[in-house]
């Protein structure tokens, strides 16, 4: 444990050289081990800790930190990764688990050097946004992932007993998360009195909303176990007393220009400061991402690797989440009064939540992708579309027949230079959040509560659907909990929470334990366009992407185990059940 742990005495030493932005000072803290430097001359000066406070906000998960192995994977994609699948096994050396007590220590020996500060006013920000990051790094990247934890407050000795420490129960890392947000949302300021060199740092407003994910994951994990519904309860308060705080601050607002109109949503994603979309609309339009990761082309703040754009274009979907999308008429496909059919490569995406369109790939469609086949002029004119990729062919990847589309930039731009943001919160998120807190704590919520919240996320891009009530749901037949996380999977399916989501809900033994599905093949143009066939279908004739036999999630797959080494390091740790 001490050698992986607690062996990261990194002081927090950092340069003038660094850029003073939230995304600056990428080796800030790792330079030199403690007998190397003396910092005797450093933390004098309010300004030295808001440059130690910008290393942490590489914490964050983007678009190159997934922040965990526990929210790998989902049943929305063609996902054949170990997590999804729950084939992966105890390792020795765990990365994600090292990184994270790293990341803590420097949090620490920032928050240590806080207390001896002459003028402790002029840091209580700086102070606040590092106890948002440990609560931060506690939840997303630890809890999730392995439950309970050891819980380090303060800088390790070789001394200290934490080395040897049995693991913290759940209870206890939940309610010091909870305690780290609330001091931090005392102290954080609003929204709008960041000043503009600062936008991009921790709001009041994003540790409210973070907090009310935390309890709202929670309040629904113990919910769904039967465990301490007392808790429970008061955990989704919580959450809704500080989603509620985020709604009624009116300092956010969903992106939804007129200029761009149900195609809002589609360029949100991909908003850049650079001309990426045919009105021009840049990111200050965007008031919707709470707390985000901060791109911007040419290296000016980050760049985003891997190629995003040429990914995102054509990544498969499963039918799980092509079937998510209501009709038209705000009813499931299954109970539509609306023309629904799967005979044809595009019919299934007619009368359908607009969602549908602008996230997946429509089949004959041309597309735009940064370096290849940018827009021309915006105007869809024949010289714009002569320079779009070729009609979209569902069956490319041979994998699902469904693709994605909703990180990829169409203005001309090499792969990896592209200058959108990452959002870790948004208002979208923090609506629905409410909506499902709302329900879960007493089993119904009013429509009073659905228009402040799921309603608006709806209605974004659907301004014709019906809207989701009571009395809509009575009528057809409808289950309020099924549409609220319904909602919920088609707004923020690209935003990294859905096996979280399934998680909490205890139901990921059951999803992700089926086969992945693709589009119906038997009896449709499918079959007759194509000559290659797929090496499976159900019953019904739909492609199977992934087999039942590969699916092997069970009870033990909702905790990452702990790895060996740590164990080996101290024998007071416990491994997680069925590992």
């Amino acid at each position: 444990m001490k050698k992986q742990l607690y062996n990261h005495l990194i002081i927090a030493l950092v340069t003038a050289a660094c850029i003073v932005v939230p995304s600056g000072c990428k080796d800030a803290l790792d330079l030199q081990p403690l007998d190397r430097v003396s910092d005797v001359s450093f933390w004098q000066e309010a300004t030295e800790f808001k440059l130690a406070t910008n290393k942490f906000y590489d914490y964050l998960r983007s678009f190159n930190n997934g922040n965990g192995d526990g929210h790998s994977g989902s049943d929305l994609g063609a996902d054949r990764g170990s997590f999804a699948r729950g084939t992966n096994t105890i390792v020795s050396n765990d990365g994600n688990y090292n990184d994270a007590y790293k990341w803590i220590h420097n949090i620490n020996y920032m928050l240590e050097k806080a207390k001896d500060f002459k003028s402790p006013d002029q840091i209580k920000t700086y102070v606040a946004e590092a106890k948002f990051f440990r609560a931060y790094v506690y939840f997303d990247k630890l809890l999730t992932s392995y439950g309970g934890v050891i819980l380090i407050k303060n800088v390790l000795t070789t001394e200290s007993p934490e080395l040897k420490a049995a693991r913290s129960t759940r209870d206890e890392t939940i309610d010091f998360i909870i305690q780290d947000l609330e001091e931090a949302i005392a102290d954080l300021p609003l929204e709008s009195d960041i000043t503009a060199v600062d936008k991009g740092r921790v709001s009041k407003g994003a540790a409210q909303a973070f907090l009310g994910r935390v309890c709202l994951y929670e309040g629904t994990w113990l919910k769904f176990r039967n465990q301490n519904a007392t808790r429970a309860n008061a955990l989704l308060d919580k959450s809704i007393s500080n989603s509620n705080a985020v709604i009624t601050s009116n300092a956010y607002s969903l992106f939804k220009p007129q200029a761009l109109g149900d195609s809002a949503l589609k360029y949100l994603f991909i908003l850049e400061n650079q001309k990426s979309n045919p009105a021009n609309i840049t990111k200050s339009a965007n008031q919707e991402y709470i707390l985000a990761v901060r791109y911007e082309s040419n290296n000016l703040l980050k760049t985003i690797p891997n190629q995003i754009s040429f990914g995102a274009l054509g990544a498969d979907m499963s039918r799980v989440m092509a079937d998510m999308y209501l009709s038209a008429d705000g009813l499931p496909i299954g109970k539509t009064k609306l023309p629904f059919s799967r005979a044809t490569l595009k019919s299934e995406f007619a009368n359908r939540d607009n969602r549908m369109r602008y996230f997946m790939m429509v089949p004959g469609y041309r597309y735009w992708q940064n370096a290849t086949n940018w827009h021309i002029n915006w105007d869809w004119s024949a010289t714009d579309l002569k320079n779009a990729r070729l009609p979209h062919d569902p069956w490319s990847n041979d994998i699902t027949g469904y693709s994605n589309q909703q990180w990829a930039a169409e203005r001309q731009v090499p792969n990896s230079q592209e200058g959108y943001d990452y959002p870790v919160i948004r208002l979208a998120e923090v609506y629905l959040n409410y909506a499902e807190a709302v329900y879960e704590r007493t089993g119904s919520i009013s429509d009073e509560d659905l228009d402040k919240s799921l309603n608006l996320v709806r209605s974004r891009v659907n301004s014709t659907m019906p809207k989701l009530s009571n009395a809509f749901a009575t009528a057809n037949g409808l289950k309020m909990q099924e549409e609220i996380r319904r909602e919920r999977a088609v707004e923020l399916q690209g935003d990294g929470l859905r096996m979280d989501d399934l998680k909490r809900w205890y139901i990921a033994h059951t999803e992700l334990a089926k086969p992945v599905l693709g589009v119906r093949w038997a009896g449709t143009e499918y079959a007759t366009k194509y000559t290659t066939n797929p090496p499976a279908l159900t019953a019904e004739g739909d492609v199977i992407a992934d087999p039942v036999n590969e699916r092997k999630f069970t009870e033990k797959n909702y905790l990452i185990p702990l790895p060996t080494n740590q164990l080996q390091l101290n024998p007071n740790l416990v491994q997680n059940p069925g590992w």
